[in-house]
């Protein structure tokens, strides 16, 4: 099977061609034709010769993914499902927000992290996506906005699988993204979302990509968090904020967010937002918690969302205490919202 030319980086793709006999030079022609023009086969690169043309088709393909399924939300939320080279498939969001165009790519077939609430989860790890697969979906999402004039402004790595356990490919995928001869996404625009791996947090940090970090945290207390999700036995919350303050003082006091789903009577009670506050203590300047509406799963039908009055209070109590936090606006509400609900759904019938 030939390699995806999206696994390269412009470096990468620029020492390919010297060793093969090409000019150093050809390598801004062709990532050029790549990610501002976005061609789906060599031959369309107009202004680079036959020859290279040739070599290029002989040890790579363009693409690696193709579109599936398609659902559009009534508020102009995308999902797509798109399908591999080896039949599996992946999900990729697109949104549009008061910031501009928001893109939340997946990382990996399946996710064996095992949160008891998740869609993502439903079928186990396969593989890892290679950082070319995760490009694509930035490409294919990118090639539906061309048709309307509009760009990919920001992207979140919060879609099927745990990120920092794709963590090569993932340290690749953003490098390529933020290469300002290509897609040019500001690292600022950037959110990288994890369960908790903690000493991935201390690598990642080390890493200096200048993008920002998401926590999925979703409980104040180890005893519920263990429960909710099996990460927290490896890296409980002690463990995880010694990580989360790594990053922030290593990244120049950059904020954190605290992902926190509010599940009807599991984590959304008065007490829970106070515990929450307490655990967040004098960290509150450097931490931001956004509250998430359920979107509720078949599998996990023990769970519910919880009220809205209910999860205004939950707001209201960190507002009190001087914690920046937010609602998220719901997205996607009336087509399969959960990540990885659509793929499971597709390969269920």
């Amino acid at each position: 099977m030939k390699h995806c030319i999206y696994d390269l980086t412009l470096p990468e793709l620029t020492a390919w061609l010297v060793a093969n006999g090409e000019k150093k030079s050809r390598a801004s022609q062709i990532w050029g034709w790549l990610y501002r023009k976005r061609i789906t086969e060599f031959n369309e690169m107009l202004d680079v010769n036959q020859a290279c043309r040739e070599l290029l088709a002989e040890h790579f393909v363009v693409q690696t993914l193709a579109e599936e399924v398609r659902q559009v939300s009534a508020d102009g939320t995308i999902k797509f499902l798109f399908r591999l080279q080896d039949e599996n498939l992946i999900e990729t969001v697109l949104m549009n927000t008061k910031f501009g165009v928001s893109v939340c790519v997946t990382t990996q077939v399946g996710c064996n992290m095992g949160c008891s609430f998740c869609a993502s989860g439903l079928l186990k790890k396969h593989r890892d996506l290679s950082s070319g697969e995760i490009v694509q979906q930035i490409i294919k999402a990118q090639a539906y906005l061309d048709e309307h004039d509009k760009v990919v402004t920001h992207v979140v790595i919060m879609g099927i699988g745990e990120p920092f356990d794709n963590f090569q490919n993932l340290i690749k995928f953003l490098e390529i993204i933020k290469d300002y001869k290509g897609l040019a996404i500001g690292a600022t625009h950037i959110t990288v979302s994890t369960c908790g791996l903690a000493d991935k947090i201390y690598e990642f940090t080390d890493a200096n990509q200048g993008v920002n970090l998401a926590i999925s945290l979703h409980a104040p207390s180890n005893e519920l968090r263990s429960r909710l999700m099996k990460v927290n036995h490896a890296y409980p919350l002690e463990e995880l904020f010694k990580a989360i303050n790594y990053y922030i003082e290593k990244t120049n006091r950059r904020r954190v967010t605290l992902e926190y789903i509010l599940l009807k009577d599991v984590n959304d009670s008065p007490q829970h937002a106070r515990e929450l506050a307490d655990l967040i203590g004098e960290n509150e300047e450097r931490l931001t918690v956004n509250l998430i509406p359920y979107n509720p799963v078949d599998e996990h039908s023990q769970y519910e969302r919880c009220e809205r009055e209910t999860a205004r209070a939950f707001y209201d109590i960190l507002k009190k205490r001087g914690i920046n936090c937010s609602i998220r606006l719901e997205q996607g509400a009336d087509i399969d919202a959960a990540c990885g609900q659509l793929r499971s759904k597709q390969i269920k019938e």
